[in-house]
């Protein structure tokens, strides 16, 4: 989608401290970060929210994860903890209509979160 946010991030049209990039997903480090550690991963083509995901997506969905790990241990949270999130919806918390998780960590997370 043209308009939206990290569609254009994604297509280097807006700047972005990136963490790392793959031909399908990109990370990036949040604007406002909640925790010493908070990313964004993104798949790189449009997905609004998880309600629009179809069985197509199971291998991308398993990158996510897996990358969430990688940069877990990259940031090294792996072995403290981190969060991985995924908001749904206006009252999920989602602020913008991309598919996108938070991966957060660096401190003790408390629950619920907000």
């Amino acid at each position: 989608m043209n308009g939206c946010l990290f569609c254009r991030i994604s297509r280097g049209e807006l700047p972005a401290k990136k963490a790392l990039e793959t031909d399908t997903l990109l990370a990036f480090h949040d604007i406002v970060p909640q925790a010493p550690l908070h990313l964004l991963i993104i798949p790189k083509h449009h997905i609004d929210s998880l309600n629009d995901l179809t069985g197509q997506e199971g291998p991308l969905m398993g990158d996510i994860i897996t990358t969430a790990a990688k940069l877990a241990d990259q940031f090294g949270v792996r072995k403290s903890g981190y969060r991985l999130v995924a908001n749904c919806g206006k009252d999920g918390g989602q602020a913008v209509s991309h598919l996108h998780f938070h991966l957060l960590g660096g401190r003790s997370l408390g629950w619920p979160p907000g």
